[in-house]
């Protein structure tokens, strides 16, 4: 983990709120329950609920995928992101034992 990248990552109000939305993904994405959440929740809806362009989703969710809090699948023409719980434990442990 690329402590640096993580914080950058986590300086925007914008990536924070996305990131608080994949934590329940279920309350935050309701419209996508008929697809399920086993792959994460689908960029669309993402980009619609964040009411941002397209690219700018795409930055913000690629900024935080290099830091490692996300991972994205690719399904067919979709691409569907979700927390990296592993990432923000690390994370946890990093601000508690280090800073």
């Amino acid at each position: 983990m690329d402590h640096v990248e993580v914080f950058k990552a986590l300086s925007n109000k914008s990536r924070l709120q996305i990131l608080n939305w994949l934590k329940e993904p279920q309350l935050n994405f309701p419209e996508q329950a008929y697809n399920g959440y086993e792959h994460g929740v689908c960029v669309g809806q993402i980009q619609v609920k964040a009411g941002l362009t397209q690219s700018t989703i795409s930055e913000y969710l690629s900024s935080l995928q290099r830091a490692g809090l996300i991972s994205s699948k690719r399904v067919g023409q979709w691409t569907y992101y979700k927390r990296n719980e592993e990432a923000f434990a690390a994370l946890s442990k990093l601000i508690e034992q280090e800073i």
